[in-house]
């Protein structure tokens, strides 16, 4: 019995997938294993400011509150130019010299320098914009700003706490002590700030152009943020891998697909569905399972982990705790069973390929037996160093055509490169000495599973790049989204008077870090 071609062309393509769905291996070559330990702590000590931080706590948090309260939903564009015009008026507030308001083709920017004449210079990037908010919180209004009791101790729940208003006004509080006692900073500032990192940073190079040439003179890049889990261990993320994200489509045509709209559902015999076109073409992109990315090229493009990032992969393993992790997520195992040092080098050596939403059709409640028209669905991938963007979208656009799959269209979103910065650098050793200082012990990866637009200070500014701190927070990009403020008896993470003086501690090192490149 002869099958029809399109079934044939569907179930070659599958196999021609699953033939190719192989990970690399990367074996190591050093047992060795990093000690952040043995980086020397942070010796200076800034009493005064350290006292007028913990006297001004109350005007501290209001400020905390102030930039919560401000919406700042970058989706639906919604309180973005008042969280813009609030951020640059603060840092005029501050006493910061030149301040601009940057306009690009999509949300706006905003540069910020302070001249303290000293001999060394760091970027301070900072992102003004949040994600929508779930109708499941546990308090009435997220953007309420509302301190609140935790099991941790004490909280501010709201939007953009963690993520990332909550440090990054942190930041400007110590900033704030700092002139107020010292009249000075120990470095130069620039912020440099966008309000689009929650959608893929489309225009930050925009927002860099005006003073880009200065912005390259600097000795360093620094993004405040909250690493601690409550327990008070820390994770120091060296970098970031890259991402591309984007939508595929398939419509009705010349296939013999509805092309001007849904029609009644028994035509199916007689005509093409692209609701399921679509279905296929997603699934010819990775093995049976889902898990292993059938796309040739993909994972030979990624450069294997080099013997210092082994180092660092080593000391992860000898600690990991793959069990609470997975209980955080709400997850009962990794793929394939993975654990340890497996699964810290697939997490951060191999590029992933996942649907963020599908949709077409009827999708409300009871019956409609529809033929859609149309199906459209949204896939990141995330891209360890050496698999740029470009030649991703190439490879999946090549790959759909190879498959019999012309007809799906590709429309990228985004895309940007992983940044990373070694762990041997000046301004990475100043941050780990401040860890120390304070008694943590800082967990260092080469980079963070996740993306970020962190390329422009390692690349396009080509600056060595320190993102974290002392602190703890959750539910990034989730309901009941938290900064914590005063930690309960036997909580490990810092407070917010401790995050802002190793602030403090950390631009002072910083300098002098910048000083020994």
């Amino acid at each position: 019995m002869r099958l029809p071609t399109i079934a044939l062309t569907s179930a070659l393509v599958l196999a021609i997938a699953s033939a190719h769905a192989e990970r690399p291996v990367y074996p190591f070559t050093t047992q060795a294993r990093f000690d952040s330990t043995a980086v020397p702590a942070y010796a200076g000590r800034h009493d005064a400011v350290y006292a007028h931080i913990d006297a001004q706590q109350d005007a501290h948090i209001a400020q905390l509150q102030r930039w919560v309260r401000q919406r700042s939903i970058s989706a639906e564009n919604d309180g973005i130019d008042a969280m813009a015009d609030l951020l640059a008026e603060d840092l005029r507030g501050l006493g910061f010299q030149e301040v601009r308001r940057v306009e690009t083709p999509g949300h706006p920017g905003v540069l910020g320098h302070y001249d303290a004449g000293a001999p060394v210079t760091l970027v301070v990037y900072m992102m003004y914009d949040v994600q929508p908010v779930e109708p499941n919180w546990r308090i009435a209004d997220p953007f309420a700003g509302e301190l609140v009791d935790h099991e941790f101790g004490t909280v501010l729940m709201a939007r953009g706490a963690m993520n990332q208003k909550g440090p990054q006004r942190a930041f400007l509080n110590a900033v704030a002590s700092m002139l107020a006692v010292d009249g000075t900073l120990p470095v130069n500032l620039y912020v440099v700030a966008e309000g689009e990192e929650e959608l893929g940073s489309p225009n930050f190079g925009a927002v860099l152009a005006p003073w880009r040439e200065r912005l390259r003179a600097a000795d360093g890049a620094f993004f405040p943020m909250l690493v601690q889990s409550a327990a008070g261990d820390a994770q120091l993320n060296l970098g970031v891998k890259g991402i591309i994200y984007f939508e595929l489509e398939a419509r009705g045509g010349a296939r013999g697909g509805p092309t001007r709209a849904e029609i009644h559902g028994s035509f199916k015999s007689l005509v093409d569905a692209p609701a399921l076109r679509l279905v296929q073409a997603i699934a010819s992109l990775t093995s049976a399972d889902g898990n292993t990315v059938a796309i040739p090229g993909y994972y030979e493009a990624v450069t294997p982990p080099t013997e210092a990032e082994q180092s660092l992969v080593n000391a992860l393993a000898a600690d990991v705790d793959d069990a609470a992790l997975q209980r955080s997520l709400g997850v009962e195992r990794w793929v394939d069973g993975l654990t340890g040092r497996e699964a810290i080098v697939r997490n951060l050596w191999e590029p992933t390929l996942n649907i963020d939403g599908l949709w077409s059709g009827y999708t409300g409640e009871g019956m409609k037996t529809i033929l859609p028209h149309v199906a459209t669905a949204k896939l990141d991938s995330r891209l360890p160093p050496g698999l740029e963007p470009d030649a991703a979208y190439a490879m999946i656009r090549a790959h759909l055509d190879a498959g019999g799959f012309r007809d799906i269209v590709l429309r990228p979103l985004s895309g940007y490169p992983a940044a990373s910065t070694a762990a041997d650098t000046p301004l990475v050793q100043a941050a780990i000495g401040v860890f120390n200082k304070y008694g943590v012990k800082a967990r260092v990866a080469p980079w963070l599973a996740g993306s970020a637009p962190f390329y422009q200070f390692t690349r396009t500014l080509d600056l060595p790049f320190v993102f974290g701190g002392l602190g703890h927070g959750w539910g990034a990009h989730g309901p009941d989204e938290y900064m914590l403020i005063r930690p309960a008896e036997g909580v490990g993470a810092a407070g917010l008077a401790e995050v802002e003086k190793s602030y403090v501690d950390l631009l002072h090192a910083l300098a002098e870090g910048a000083r020994a490149q």
